[in-house]
């Protein structure tokens, strides 16, 4: 699985609009609003390849009305408390 994080700036007076209309979005697993540091939306973009990065954020989420602009970063590798216990679960539940 690739996860892109999506950083989005979107039109103040829709940004509610947006933030629903991007988490109906095929290949968008969830979609958070956020203050600080000039974006108002962050995306969360899961695919199983890497192709499909393009095909979600060119073809579809920079096609809402009232997306801006959009800035991309693509994940490596998580860390993260939950990938912890999973990785060291002995199965005992």
């Amino acid at each position: 699985m690739i996860t892109a994080i999506v950083l989005i700036d979107a039109a103040t007076d829709s940004i509610g609009e947006v933030a629903t209309a991007l988490a109906d979005t095929e290949g968008v697993s969830e979609v958070y609003s956020v203050a600080g540091g000039g974006t108002d939306l962050i995306a969360l973009v899961r695919v199983r390849e890497f192709d499909d990065i393009a095909d979600v954020i060119a073809g579809r989420i920079n096609k809402v009305p009232g997306v801006l602009d959009t800035k991309t970063h693509i994940a490596f590798r998580a860390y993260s408390q939950h990938d912890l216990e999973s990785a060291f679960a002995l199965g005992l539940d």
